[in-house]
């Protein structure tokens, strides 16, 4: 079995895989403070609830947004796992032709992202793949599978905090949809303002994103943690892929690996 964990600057995600299997997943919070040795009991509880021990993991990967995160994870599996892992990184294989200005600049999470894409979605047709984590990103995907470029944009849980704190009388809200767009009371005036906001912004995206791929033949590909709270609120995403990072580590081991 082989762990996959994906470290963004606001969720650790973790994965056990057995070949294809999915034997488990879960999160935690991205913690600078935190220790390898603190990462390394929570992982040691969650394989037990899992029915699993750390002597079933045999290799691991990680791709990481946090710099300053890097040793930690690394010492997690040295410790802990007595593993040595692959890390998303310039200088390993992933089969991802890239033709962005300069590829060293995409995030480890969006090379990953489109490596899944491709891997399991791939149709000889242009793809957009929506991540929405910390930030909202889109990757476009050209009919021959390189990456081509994308949008960056604001995040909605980052968006929200923002509002909070920028503002005296503003609650913290659910980030869910309200009834209606013309909200009633302050919840559901800034649920409306965040959850239509957000919906309505991918959709320009998306329509701007495929009037210059000249197509409207295009997979739109929704991952992260609100992906299912927008897609219900929009017409242009196709597939919601809510372990598309994790399914992405796991391609990019067996790649890297003699058990590829």
């Amino acid at each position: 079995m082989i762990l996959c964990i994906d470290v963004g600057n606001t969720n650790l995600k973790f994965a056990v895989f057995d070949g294809d299997e999915l034997k488990c997943s879960w999160r935690a919070a991205t913690d600078l403070k935190r220790t390898s040795d603190e990462y390394g009991a929570h992982l040691v509880e969650m394989l037990s609830i899992n029915g699993l021990s750390k002597e079933n993991i045999t290799g691991g990967i990680f791709s990481s947004v946090v710099p300053s995160l890097d040793y930690t994870v690394e010492h997690l599996f040295s410790a802990y796992l007595n593993i040595t892992p692959l890390e998303i990184a310039p200088g390993l294989k992933t089969g991802l032709k890239m033709r962005a200005d300069n590829a060293k600049e995409v995030g480890a999470d969006r090379v990953v992202n489109n490596v899944a894409a491709i891997r399991t979605y791939g149709a000889n047709k242009p793809m957009i793949v929506v991540d929405f984590g910390t930030a909202t990103t889109f990757n476009v995907i050209d009919a021959e599978g390189a990456f081509i470029g994308g949008v960056i944009a604001p995040g909605i849980k980052g968006s929200l905090d923002s509002l909070v704190s920028g503002t005296a009388k503003l609650p913290r809200v659910e980030i869910v949809a309200p009834k209606s767009v013309i909200a009633t009371n302050t919840v559901t005036n800034m649920q409306a303002g965040i959850v239509f906001g957000f919906a309505g912004l991918v959709e320009s995206i998306v329509a701007r994103i495929k009037a210059e791929l000249k197509t409207r033949d295009v997979i739109t590909i929704a991952t992260g943690g609100f992906s299912e709270t927008i897609a219900k609120e929009t017409k242009c995403i196709d597939i919601i892929d809510k372990t598309l990072t994790l399914n992405g580590l796991k391609y990019l081991y067996y790649l890297n690996t003699e058990e590829a």
